[in-house]
């Protein structure tokens, strides 16, 4: 064996186009491992910005308004007699009878109670006696009169004393026409012992009984007797502004009442008030019912249905949860979502309140989707996330 070493001439040779072959493919994998991860981080980045803008955009829960029946509005309403007088007493005595209970039908001028009044009889005595006086007085004095005419006929007394004469008549008989009212008056409060009815009805109260004492009076004590007209009763509804327009001549109104909720019943418009009441913001308007089969009775609640149908009917109205309501320094609003998933907050107006939702006056359209329990801060052109609540209800099911 040779110990000397191989020359460089002797060692196996390395193609330099494997070598740039290789160097190519290690590049290639680099390049590639390093597009992956760049790829991942602007994945990963992508979907965190995503995940941001998602998490800045609020939720909130959109409704469709829902309408009502065009034309038609319930409102409640009060029925009060045709007729209904408070019976006071003229004069002041004892109750000795009374004729008619509560309940008790009753003809106009029929006695309703009888009072004793002996302070009235002996001040009628008194003035019958004055009158007398007064009477005797004065045809004392006519005479007197008359004869002293005739003296200054015959020139015995001077015309001056023949005038006072005359004066002294006059007011006499200004005694006596005085005295004779006086008894005239007592005569007629003596006719007020009988107390009567005013006019046919019912008599619905009774505050008094035999042996009262009985106080003239004067629409501030408590009366005698009510005394009710019921064959026709007035029925009586506070119509909103917003709908006052709808009202007209010839409408006919149904309603119920709590004691026959299975019966409708109707009645026909006789008169409105013609004006807005300032503090309620509504016009009162006057329905008759006719009553003559005793059915219902006066005092008791009515929930009216009016047909507006007709000029001034105006459109269906809307209703949206009351919840949806803004309050704003503007005035009420809702927040609607537009195009866009866009925030437009929109005036509004309230007709009427039902409790759980309002009924609106313009502002808003069927079609719109309004935003429910809004946040306080919503504003114009927020972008949000409506969740629509047949998506809702899909969920849940």
């Amino acid at each position: 064996m040779s110990d000397t070493p191989p020359s460089p001439t002797d060692l196996p040779r390395t193609d330099p186009r494997r070598l740039r072959r290789a160097g190519l493919v290690i590049g290639a994998a680099l390049l590639v491992v390093l597009g992956a991860g760049t790829a991942t981080r602007l994945a990963a980045r992508q979907d965190l910005a995503a995940a941001t803008r998602d998490n800045a955009t609020p939720s909130v829960h959109v409704v469709r308004p829902s309408g009502g029946e065009a034309g038609t509005l319930v409102l409640p309403g009060r029925l009060q007699a045709w007729a209904q007088a408070p019976v006071y007493a003229r004069t002041e005595g004892y109750l000795r009878r009374w004729y008619a209970d509560i309940g008790a039908p009753v003809k106009a001028g029929q006695v309703l109670a009888e009072i004793d009044a002996p302070e009235v009889d002996q001040q009628l005595a008194a003035a019958n006696a004055a009158l007398a006086t007064a009477q005797a007085q004065r045809d004392l004095s006519a005479v007197t009169a008359a004869r002293w005419e005739r003296l200054v006929e015959l020139n015995a007394v001077s015309r001056q004393a023949a005038d006072e004469r005359r004066g002294d008549l006059a007011a006499r008989e200004a005694m006596r026409n005085e005295a004779q009212a006086n008894v005239q008056r007592l005569r007629a409060l003596t006719g007020f012992r009988r107390i009567v009815a005013p006019f046919d009805g019912v008599v619905t109260s009774r505050d008094v009984d035999v042996g009262a004492l009985i106080a003239a009076g004067d629409g501030r004590a408590t009366p005698l007797f009510t005394v009710a007209d019921t064959r026709k009763l007035r029925l009586y509804v506070s119509v909103p502004q917003s709908l006052a327009a709808g009202i007209r001549p010839g409408l006919t109104a149904r309603f119920t009442t709590p004691d026959q909720p299975d019966q409708v019943f109707e009645a026909q418009l006789v008169g409105s008030a013609d004006a807005v009441d300032a503090q309620s913001g509504a016009m009162l308007v006057q329905l008759v019912f006719d009553n003559s089969a005793g059915r219902l009775k006066p005092g008791a609640y009515a929930q009216v249905t009016l047909d507006l149908q007709g000029p001034g009917a105006g459109a269906a109205p809307l209703r949206v949860p009351s919840s949806a309501l803004l309050f704003r320094k503007e005035g009420t609003a809702v927040a609607v979502v537009g195009a866009g998933d866009r925030v437009q907050v929109r005036p509004v107006r309230i007709a009427r309140d039902f409790g759980a939702s309002l009924e609106l006056a313009g502002g808003i359209g069927a079609g719109d989707w309004v935003v429910n329990s809004p946040p306080d801060a919503i504003a114009d052109g927020d972008v949000v996330r409506p969740v629509r609540a047949q998506n809702a209800a899909k969920a849940r099911s």
